[in-house]
């Protein structure tokens, strides 16, 4: 597992440096207490700003995204992601993965077993009968190491053979920096001691209006993702094997639509929660996947990696707003999920572009390769770029 470092406070200075107009600083985020030993581990966060302004924040727990500030038309900045102020909120079984590293395997794994060259593996079963990001304790539960490099934060994670119930020693890199281009670029790599499955995401929810905005301004993004195909689920949301054509369907996001116009229509559930296939040529690296945009504000996100699929998520599992509940209903007793500055984050609050493997790949013999083998490396790029317009 990951070597936490211990600091205490005395010994946690705020470093900062500039690289090609970009200031990158290292401070104290908050203590991690093991409930054991009592021992606080310092979590560690770094800051980038670039010189446009934009800041973008990262904490070593869950090589976590906490924060990303963007100015509007005028001027105005906000924070577009989802996230809490102190680690209590990140610890919290409230806290549905906000803006974290997921692993080993992001997404499903069906009936939480796996195949691998004719050996089976039982792993942790966190959702039912199936494993949904990694386990009980995924990689978003550790504190990961660290090193700085000019702009660049590469957090590292040393995750043990039989974690979870995956075979193999996995070493795991997330290297990230911002450039002076609004451009926010993730590099995920791992390597192996024996064949496994690797499935690394970036768990960031995305508010273009604002973080605390909520569904309102949600309904006004327009989106879209250069899919054909989706890949066709069960009643549990485990891949059947099936792709199935966006074609005359309400998954059709080629050309973009204003997702208010369209998330209430969407069969079985009340939102999105669905891989989309990723239209790339072969041999292509970083592709575009996805595009959302808020006329509002004047802010839009491009999306881009060399994945095959990216999973669109529009926050369904967050709770009810109390004045969609109904008549009748004793709006004290509603779940709440409390985030920055004390914003309340209700369902459809925020947007999630999941870019990944295909769902449960290890146990479809039809969607791409899944197994990583030692002497491989598994290699995924993302970009997030900012544009205010």
């Amino acid at each position: 597992m990951a070597k936490a470092k211990t600091v205490l406070a005395s010994q946690s200075p705020k470093m900062s440096c500039k690289y090609e107009d970009v200031v990158l600083e290292e401070d104290h985020f908050d203590f991690l207490v093991d409930k054991t030993t009592g021992q606080a581990t310092s979590v560690r966060q770094f800051t980038w700003t670039n010189g446009n302004g934009v800041v973008i924040k990262m904490i070593t727990y869950g090589a976590t995204i906490t924060s990303i500030k963007l100015p509007d038309r005028n001027g105005k900045f906000d924070d577009i992601v989802l996230g809490y102020n102190n680690i209590a909120g990140y610890l919290s079984s409230a806290n549905p993965y906000f803006g974290a590293t997921v692993g080993r395997v992001a997404n499903r794994i069906g009936g939480a077993r796996i195949n691998i060259d004719q050996a089976t593996y039982a792993l942790s079963a966190n959702l039912g009968r199936h494993q949904l990001h990694g386990g009980f304790k995924g990689f978003d539960k550790y504190n990961w190491d660290y090193y700085v490099s000019g702009n660049r934060v590469v957090f590292s994670l040393d995750s043990a053979d039989g974690d979870e119930g995956y075979p193999g020693n996995v070493l795991v890199n997330v290297s990230c920096e911002l450039t002076n281009s609004n451009e926010f670029l993730l590099d995920f790599s791992a390597t192996t001691t024996k064949p496994t499955v690797v499935n690394l995401t970036n768990h960031s929810y995305f508010n273009l209006a604002g973080h605390e905005k909520g569904a309102q301004e949600i309904y006004k993004h327009e989106v879209s993702i250069n899919a054909d195909r989706i890949t066709e689920v069960d009643e549990d949301f485990i891949p059947t094997g099936k792709l199935l054509p966006v074609c005359n369907t309400i998954f059709d996001l080629r050309i973009p639509k204003q997702l208010g116009s369209v998330i209430h229509k969407v069969p079985v559930v009340n939102g999105y929660d669905h891989n989309f296939c990723i239209n790339r040529a072969s041999e292509q690296q970083n592709t575009f996947v996805s595009r959302i945009q808020h006329y509002a504000t004047g802010r839009a996100l491009e999306v881009y990696s060399n994945q095959y699929g990216v999973q669109f998520y529009t926050s369904n599992g967050l709770p009810e707003d109390p004045k969609d509940a109904p008549m009748g209903a004793d709006i004290t007793k509603l779940q709440k999920v409390v985030g920055k500055d004390g914003a309340n984050y209700y369902k459809h609050s925020a947007i999630c572009l999941e870019t990944q493997n295909y769902p449960d790949a290890v146990n479809q013999s039809d969607f791409p390769k899944a197994i990583l083998y030692p002497g491989e490396t598994y290699h995924h790029t993302l970009k997030y770029k900012f544009i205010v317009e």
